[in-house]
């Protein structure tokens, strides 16, 4: 029985920028979470980043460059939270990761453009991709029956 690390958002936890959450409501994540399986994380506030914060996007991938609404450069907390999760993933031996979509953290097929107008492109967020790159894969909320199939298969 594998453990799945998730985004602390999908389990209700009010650590999104904007201080809310984005609750995953489904039976399966529900027993999941009562067999003990979900180890959560929210990259940006492993980071150091504050709760509510300006919402971020990623400027460039090459080098690797976030900042938040107001131009600060935010890039530094986001690779410490990429660090800190990747380490997680691996004490706790996760199978994969159930991650927020979009996030300049969590994305896994796309993530905003930088120019916060709401426009996406393909690409992964900095703990997605950390993630990715270490073996571990990576599903959103929009892939829960890929997850669980995924997850079955183990």
């Amino acid at each position: 029985m594998g453990k799945v690390l998730i985004s602390a958002c999908l389990m209700g936890d009010q650590v999104r920028y904007d201080g809310r959450d984005n609750l995953i409501d489904h039976p399966v994540i529900k027993r999941w979470h009562d067999e003990g399986r979900l180890v959560k994380i929210c990259p940006e506030c492993a980071g150091g980043l504050s709760i509510p914060r300006a919402p971020s996007e990623t400027q460039s991938k090459f080098p690797i460059m976030i900042t938040d609404r107001t131009g600060e450069d935010v890039t530094p907390a986001f690779l410490m939270g990429a660090e800190k999760t990747l380490e997680l993933a691996k004490k706790e031996h996760v199978c994969c990761a159930l991650m927020k979509a979009k996030s300049p953290s969590c994305g896994n097929t796309q993530i905003y453009d930088g120019s916060f107008s709401g426009q996406l492109i393909e690409g992964s967020g900095v703990a997605a991709s950390e993630l990715l790159r270490s073996g571990i894969p990576v599903f959103n909320e929009h892939q829960l029956e890929e997850l669980f199939q995924f997850v079955d298969q183990r």
